[in-house]
């Protein structure tokens, strides 16, 4: 029950920062709770792979730069007017987040399937290994396409619209957002809840009396290695919006390397572990970042303390302070 009362907290916590920043009109606010959104979208996938199916993956930067480079790709196309293809119809791309958002769902998941068929067939340091090997593989791909930047990556002059709202606002955009993090962490309980989740569960924790039950612990890990993989791939379309910029550092295992940092500053398996992680993620790197360029050595220790003192991360410390009274 408390971790419930905290979930929402930190949910409406987000929200109220952001409206408070856009009344004292202060933007840059809005755009960074904006990113703490989206990165704990992307985190939020992440964790249905690490916290409950116990999938350790150095990769998922891959399914963020894919959704990077979809919404990348489609936009540019149509700021251009220069069809991406001819044949069988012509289709000059599009400036539609919905349609975006569908494209950048269909490909993470895509590419989700094909490298989780090929990664669960090991498993521990060999599965990260192998997630991290295909990162690398994506990130030097991207680097060699100059027709979309290369190295140098891709500009969106103006952001992509959404039937009704004013995308351009900072305040619009974070509603927007906000409402997609919400509808996937309310996803993520049903799925959590369901009889798939407590299978990837058990799977993650007895996998011998999972297969002695009837069911296939790898069939269950790469759903949800799936399911991961839209979900990262949707946030990365966003962040791509949100800066209207893509470049190959989205396939960087330094942003895999982030989402698990997220995961385990929040708490591993908690639902609104990724908003608490990458809330402090925001706010340390904008604080310590203004007072040294090596910020990510005191980013580093708390992390030492959290995995050494509360492995329930911020979220599972929080749950279990007493209420005073």
């Amino acid at each position: 029950m408390a971790e419930r009362w905290i979930n929402a907290g930190l949910l409406a916590g987000l929200g109220l920062v952001a409206l408070w920043a856009w009344a004292a009109g202060a933007p840059f606010t809005v755009t960074l709770a904006t990113k703490v959104a989206i990165l704990a979208l992307a985190a939020a996938g992440l964790n249905l792979a690490l916290g409950i199916g116990g999938l350790v993956s150095l990769g998922h930067a891959v399914f963020f730069g894919i959704g990077g480079y979809a919404m990348g790709v489609l936009a540019s196309h149509a700021q251009a007017y220069d069809p991406i293809f001819t044949r069988p119809f012509v289709f000059e791309g599009t400036k539609s987040m919905p349609f975006i958002w569908l494209a950048a769902i269909a490909v993470g998941a895509l590419a989700a399937w094909v490298i989780g068929r090929i990664s669960l067939r090991t498993s521990g340091v060999y599965f990260i290994m192998i997630t991290l090997a295909f990162g690398q593989m994506f990130y030097y791909l991207a680097i060699s396409w100059p027709a979309y930047g290369g190295e140098d990556g891709l500009s969106i002059y103006v952001r992509n619209g959404f039937p009704g709202l004013d995308t351009l606002d900072p305040i619009q955009f974070f509603g927007i957002c906000f409402a997609i993090l919400l509808i996937v962490l309310w996803c993520m309980a049903r799925i959590a809840a369901s009889p798939f989740g407590l299978a990837l569960n058990a799977a993650r924790q007895a996998p011998t009396r999972v297969m002695a039950s009837g069911i296939d612990p790898d069939r269950l890990r790469l759903w949800a290695f799936v399911v991961s993989g839209a979900v990262t791939g949707l946030a990365g379309a966003l962040y791509a919006d949100l800066n209207r910029f893509v470049s190959p550092t989205m396939f960087s295992w330094q942003v895999s390397g982030e989402l698990i940092v997220l995961i385990i500053l929040g708490g591993v398996g908690r639902l609104c572990g990724p908003v608490a992680g990458a809330a402090l993620f925001v706010v340390l790197e904008q604080w310590l970042g203004g007072l040294s360029e090596y910020w990510q050595v005191f980013l580093g220790l708390l992390l030492l303390a959290v995995v050494l003192a509360g492995r329930g991360g911020i979220v599972g410390l929080l749950a279990r302070v007493p209420s005073r009274g």
